[in-house]
């Protein structure tokens, strides 16, 4: 063999070694994966003959094995394995949980939390530890969860938050007892109340920052801060003060207003915001043309036109337009037209700056209500909220009257929220009202102090319910004292009598006057049922009868024999029985201008039905008042008088009128008018006859306005005279004459938080020789 043979068939056979290693190693790693793939295989599934559960105490081990979700015998896989992991971890029931397969055994070791054994506030002071607990999830007794606990020191968080602690912190800490349990302590900083130091606004000319700050909610600090809690800053508050200061606008015509934003600045020392509303006010605009068009054959628009209040000049406001609406929908019930609908068109005139509106009587879908459904009420019953709806099931639906309904179930003053909604019945065309409200206490106990310059300390206690025994009516209970005057008085009112809207009650009073600017007390025991009820929009009409029993007495070691006031008081005891009525208009919150209104009244009263005293009292009052100077300064005319007729010319000091100081101002009870002056006594004899003219002006003083201070002028003119025919003493009787007096004065309000006092300074310009001034009279009520 040549050596080229022989390196040939070396090649060869080392070739065909190369190839048995490469096979050997392919045949090994084949027989490794067919050993190893079963394995991995097996690795991914289970199947457990039992479940063990290790390490609980409170918690059944039947439960946990529900919350694992695993049947015996069942094939799972790892996923299914970690899922039933987290159910039982997500129970917040342990602390721990593992999950060891072994064999065809499944064991759930679990660490169960503590019970929490107590809680406990630490820190806290503005807040007690009532009001924390019921902010909290946690309870006593309960499995102790710490992402529950770090949910509860947020609410804690948060409540101290809208008291304006902003810079509050809460950190929850457990602690260990024995037996598994734990104290849930809350270590509460409160910080300082966060203040709005200044509120401002940036873009207003038509009113001043003074005026907008009156609308708001939210107050500025001032140097009375420690008294009031509606100048820290809360944020929810700032949304509803933005709603609030849109719909001030709107209501005086400025269609175009618009908050761009507002800007809150925290100062440099973190304790105090500086609030600043950014506003664009727009044009004001009037009502131009006022017209209505009926789009429903057989319905004429001009009696709709008839009914509206709304003149071309009149500020525009979206109030008056529902209002309008209203009217139009009422008118189209009585007519009969059911399902008529009124729709506004409004068109915007740029160039004269009015909103011409058109009504257009539109024919509304066929709804009716199918039924009234009531919910949330545990004390008012059903009746007293149906009452505000003015439909009944089977009525034809109307979501204007659903939405006035709803105002007038929060207007009653019973509960803390009310919601009003409708849905779709049993068919397309009805619908369900539900009404859903969370009552609030409607009872209230307050004690006051009075003092006055001609009364003195007095002290006041009253008990009130306006939702006696949930049936919506009202009763209540006073009594107050001073050193001149005992009153106790009792009151009931149905305000729904006979399931109309009619107002019915009694009152019941004992006053006993024993004022120091006369020589005799003055008993007065009365029984006054009435009736009250709506003649139209803006007035109302009061019937009443009155049972009353008077009785004069002189005072010890004042008697001057022969004079008037002790012949009168020698009369004894009197009864009084009358009848009367009361007229009031008033448009002074209602009417079509916000800033300008007028009050009406008239009254008349008749003795004689019954009793020892007849007479015809009458009495009438006009006040008309309006805002000037950006709404800042409050002008206000007041006529009043009275006469008082006595046929058979035997009225008493009690029956006449006398002037006080709500009447007419710088003058003493009984200070003017008829007088019998006598040897050693000088006596006030009040006068049949009385008219008073007052001219006020209110005003801010410059000083802040949360302080709730302000100032006024006024002007009061009047007289009082007159005397039963044959009225005569041992004294002579001065001013019976109708004679004017003059008085000019100055008063400062002042709102507190114990109540408010007003002073009045004042000088007379005219009066008579034996009037009696009183050149300063100052009040005050307190409630507590």
């Amino acid at each position: 063999m040549t050596k080229q043979t022989q390196a040939l068939a070396l090649a060869k056979s080392s070739e065909h070694g190369q190839f048995r290693q490469f096979a050997v190693a392919i045949f090994l790693l084949i027989s490794a994966l067919l050993i190893v793939l079963p394995t991995i295989a097996s690795a991914q599934n289970y199947s457990f003959s039992s479940v063990k559960v290790e390490g609980n105490q409170r918690v059944e081990s039947s439960a946990i094995v529900n919350y694992a979700g695993i049947e015996r015998g069942q094939s799972i896989t790892a996923g299914q394995l970690n899922g039933a992991y987290q159910r039982v971890l997500a129970s917040g029931l342990f602390e721990t949980v593992e999950m060891v397969p072994s064999g065809g055994t499944l064991i759930i070791k679990v660490v169960e939390y503590p019970t929490i054994n107590r809680i406990n506030f630490e820190g806290n002071a503005r807040l007690k530890d009532e009001a924390l607990e019921a902010v909290i999830e946690s309870q006593s007794r309960r499995v102790l969860n710490p992402t529950v606990a770090e949910r509860d020191a947020a609410r804690i968080t948060q409540a101290y938050s809208e008291q304006g602690r902003l810079a509050a912190r809460v950190e929850p800490r457990i602690i260990r007892r024995s037996d598994n349990r734990a104290d849930l302590v809350f270590e509460i900083f409160e910080g300082g109340v966060t203040e709005i130091e200044r509120l401002g606004f940036v873009g207003n000319q038509n009113f001043t920052d003074r005026r907008l700050r009156q609308v708001l909610e939210t107050k500025q600090a001032g140097l009375l801060r420690a008294l009031f809690r509606s100048d820290t800053f809360v944020a929810d508050r700032i949304e509803f003060d933005k709603q609030v200061l849109r719909d001030f606008y709107l209501s005086r015509g400025y269609v175009d207003f618009r908050i761009t934003g507002v800007n809150a600045e925290l100062s440099r020392e973190r304790d105090s915001y500086f609030l600043t509303f950014n506003v664009e006010e727009g044009q004001q605009f009037k009502f131009g043309d006022i017209t209505a068009v009926s789009e429903i054959d057989g319905v004429d628009a001009l009696p709709y036109l008839e009914v509206l209040r709304l003149k071309p000049g009149v500020v525009y406001s979206p109030s008056l337009i529902e209002n309008s609406i209203s009217r139009m929908e009422k008118r189209a019930l009585r007519e009969g037209h059911d399902f008529l609908r009124v729709d506004p068109r409004i068109t915007r005139n740029d160039r004269d700056l009015t909103l011409n509106v058109e009504f257009a009587l539109v024919k509304g879908p066929r709804i009716f209500v199918e039924r009234i459904d009531v919910e949330g009420n545990t004390t008012t019953l059903d009746k007293v909220i149906r009452n505000q709806f003015r439909i009944v099931e089977g009525d034809p639906f109307n979501p204007r009257e659903i939405r006035e309904s709803a105002e007038r179930i929060r207007a009653l003053g019973f509960f803390g929220n009310v919601d009003v909604n409708a849905r779709e019945g049993t068919s397309p065309d009805q619908v369900i009202v539900d009404v859903d409200v969370v009552e609030q206490p409607t009872g209230s106990l307050s004690f006051g102090g009075t003092y006055s310059t001609n009364d003195g300390f007095g002290l006041v206690v009253r008990f009130n319910e306006r939702n006696f025994l949930g049936r919506g009516q009202q009763f209540g209970l006073s009594f107050s004292t001073s050193s001149d005057l005992v009153d106790y008085g009792l009151n009931f009112r149905e305000p729904n009598f006979l399931g109309r809207n009619v107002s019915a009650g009694v009152n019941l009073s004992f006053v006993e006057n024993d004022n120091s600017e006369t020589r005799f007390t003055n008993t007065v025991g009365e029984f006054k049922p009435s009736v009250f009820f709506p003649v139209s929009e803006y007035a109302r009409t009061q019937f009443r009868y009155t049972l009353q029993n008077t009785s004069m007495e002189i005072n010890t070691g004042e008697t001057q024999p022969g004079s008037i006031i002790d012949k009168e008081a020698a009369r004894g005891d009197l009864w009084n029985s009358s009848v009367g009525y009361s007229y009031i208009y008033d448009t002074r919150r209602k009417g079509l201008d916000p800033n300008r209104g007028v009050l009406l009244e008239f009254a008349q009263d008749f003795g004689g039905i019954g009793g020892d005293y007849t007479f015809i009292k009458t009495t009438g009052k006009a006040i008309a008042e309006t805002k000037i100077w950006y709404e800042e300064v409050t002008l206000r005319a007041v006529l009043e008088g009275g006469a008082l007729v006595s046929p058979d010319n035997d009225s008493r000091i009690g029956d006449r009128f006398q002037l006080n100081s709500r009447v007419m101002r710088g003058f003493d009870p009984y200070g003017i008018g008829p007088r019998e002056i006598g040897a050693g006594y000088d006596d006030g004899l009040g006068g049949n006859f009385y008219a008073v003219a007052r001219f006020e002006a209110e005003f801010p003083l410059g000083i802040p306005e949360e302080i709730g201070i302000s100032g006024g002028l006024f002007y009061d003119v009047g007289s009082l005279w007159g005397l039963d025919d044959g009225v005569s003493g041992t004294g002579s009787v001065l001013y019976e004459d109708f004679s004017l007096r003059h008085v000019v004065g100055f008063s400062i309000f002042w709102d507190t938080p114990i109540g408010p006092l007003r002073f009045n300074f004042t000088k007379a310009l005219k009066k008579e020789d034996f009037d009696r001034e009183q050149n300063f009279d100052f009040t005050v009520s307190a409630t507590f």
